[in-house]
């Protein structure tokens, strides 16, 4: 086995981190109940024929991560992180695709049955047998527990990673292999290019890369938000008009304006009125929440709607969206923050405090942990 140190979670550490097994304590609270993330030795399989080692440098903090976290079952153990970037050190004897010393990038999904309609498609992301996870999964050879992308190393199938592109900065694009490619999937699936109207609505670490990804493939893009103090940074990001969804006046005057509306707002809402904003045809894509809705089909029916949803993407997505960021220069807006400063990161996204994504810089877990004799 492989050791390296990451940030794990115990369901039975207490909120002030003094519980468990791990190495040493965060100094940081956690966000509400979950439990903490302490720094802890972490074991990685040796390498198989078609394995890589990676080096992570920088892996995002998606709001999966803190669900997973509220959602631990006692007598669990977690390592989030499902989107990030680093170099590869090692590979195994059947690799051609990457050497040591090439940069990657890794997202949510590590491995799938590969056989099933879905995986020969190329949307491993819908695999008929569900795709293997990249935290909290079950490895499909030795059935050991996935441990996530907040730590130093990784080891993944050479199927499953990505050449990072030149040019695309390691830390901004972290975040591209779970919110960049869960609102691409749907964009380039309803066919968004020159001359399509597509609005956004939520403007999160999701909605953020939708407004980009929009604008670049010459979509008139506006971004629909509850109040009007996002206008700035709608301007900011591209789109060419904001939408607040709390004027019925101005909700009224654009119905059956868009093509395709972007759904990433979180929490349940009400979709009546996102779907009549919906052109003729036109299509409303769920991305946000994901629990269950209640829809009225005379808001599908007038108009011949349609309801959509996506999650993450399959290979050749995945790759063909790094390769578009790459070409019109998009990375997520990040705020970066060392690896120590972890549970303050899961704590301020609780609260919605971030514009648009944290990014962890694993380096610091090259460092002795502090109090440590080594």
């Amino acid at each position: 086995m492989r050791t390296t140190t990451g940030w794990l979670a115990n369901a039975s550490d207490t909120s002030d981190g003094r519980s468990g097994s791990a190495a040493s304590a965060s100094p940081d609270s956690p966000a509400g109940s979950a439990p903490a993330l302490r720094r802890s030795s972490l074991e990685r399989r040796d390498l198989r024929p078609d394995d890589l080692a990676v080096r992570v440098d920088f892996c995002g903090v998606c709001h999966s991560d803190l669900h997973a976290l509220h959602a631990l079952r006692e007598g669990a153990t977690l390592v989030p992180g499902h989107e990030f970037t680093g170099v590869v050190t090692a590979t195994g004897a059947a690799v051609t695709r990457f050497a040591a010393g090439d940069p990657v990038a890794v997202g949510n999904i590590v491995d799938s049955c590969g056989t099933c309609p879905m995986c020969r498609a190329g949307q491993e992301n819908f695999c008929h047998t569900f795709p293997t996870l990249t935290y909290g999964g079950s490895d499909r050879q030795d059935g050991s527990a996935t441990l996530g992308g907040y730590s130093r190393e990784y080891v993944v199938r050479d199927a499953f990673a990505y050449a990072l592109p030149a040019g695309l900065d390691p830390a901004g694009a972290a975040p591209l292999l779970c919110a960049g490619v869960t609102v691409w999937e749907p964009l380039r699936a309803l066919g968004v290019g020159p001359g399509s109207r597509v609005a956004v609505a939520g403007l999160g670490g999701l909605g953020h890369l939708a407004v980009k990804m929009a604008v670049a493939l010459g979509a008139a893009t506006t971004v629909i938000s509850r109040t009007p103090d996002k206008a700035e940074d709608a301007r900011r990001l591209g789109a060419h008009g904001l939408l607040v969804s709390t004027d019925e006046g101005q909700m009224d005057r654009a119905r059956d304006s868009f093509d395709v509306v972007i759904d990433t707002i979180s929490a349940p809402h009400d979709l009546g009125p996102y779907l009549r904003l919906v052109t003729l045809d036109g299509t409303l894509s769920l991305l946000g929440h994901l629990g269950r809705v209640d829809v009225n089909a005379m808001d599908l029916l007038i108009g011949r709607k349609k309801l959509s949803s996506a999650g993450s993407g399959g290979r050749p997505a995945t790759a063909a969206m790094l390769e578009f960021c790459a070409e019109h220069g998009i990375t997520a807006d990040v705020e970066v923050l060392p690896s120590a400063r972890v549970n303050e990161a899961l704590e301020r996204l609780g609260r919605n405090d971030v514009r648009y994504r944290f990014v962890l810089d694993l380096s610091d877990l090259d460092a002795p942990a502090p109090g440590s004799d080594t």
